[in-house]
């Protein structure tokens, strides 16, 4: 044997396309993280908590999100550990949705001028009632049951 035969590794050496297919898969893979999966939204963006929204069918309900004080009027807060963006459009109405975009299912960022907002791509979303107001998403935010009591908001 040779000494360049030693150090070679064992097997035969992957070809281009083998090396050109798996880049690719990993390409795809964090574009999918970063931007939720094609599953209809079952796999989580990158950085998010995987905690269920609370659709009033879950172990979630009742859960409290937060106290009225901490949302403004006229804005909102996004609550990631639980899925959910609440706001307060008008004083004392408290209104929650999902706070996963319905367009490529990347996480909403901010609650600024009336609306909940996509970093992603753009869109914009009603705190009123989540419809959108700036595409491209082309459906509403979904909309979560909530309940308030004692100046405390909750997951119903």
């Amino acid at each position: 044997m040779t000494a360049s035969q030693d150090s070679a590794p064992h097997g035969p050496a992957p070809t281009r396309r083998v090396v050109v297919a798996a880049v690719g898969a990993a390409g795809i893979a964090a574009a999918l993280s970063a931007c939720g999966g094609s599953d209809g939204g079952a796999s989580e963006p990158a950085g998010s908590v995987s905690a269920p929204a609370g659709d009033g069918g879950g172990s979630s309900g009742g859960r409290k999100l937060a106290e009225e004080s901490e949302v403004p009027e006229g804005g909102g807060k996004i609550l990631a550990d639980a899925g959910v963006v609440v706001t307060q459009p008008k004083k004392g109405e408290f209104k929650a949705f999902t706070n996963i975009c319905t367009h490529r299912q990347c996480p909403v960022s901010s609650v600024e001028g009336g609306t909940i907002n996509c970093p992603c791509h753009g869109s914009k979303f009603s705190i009123e009632d989540g419809s959108v107001r700036h595409g491209p998403a082309t459906e509403a935010l979904a909309e979560k049951k909530i309940t308030t009591s004692g100046g405390t908001i909750s997951l119903a």
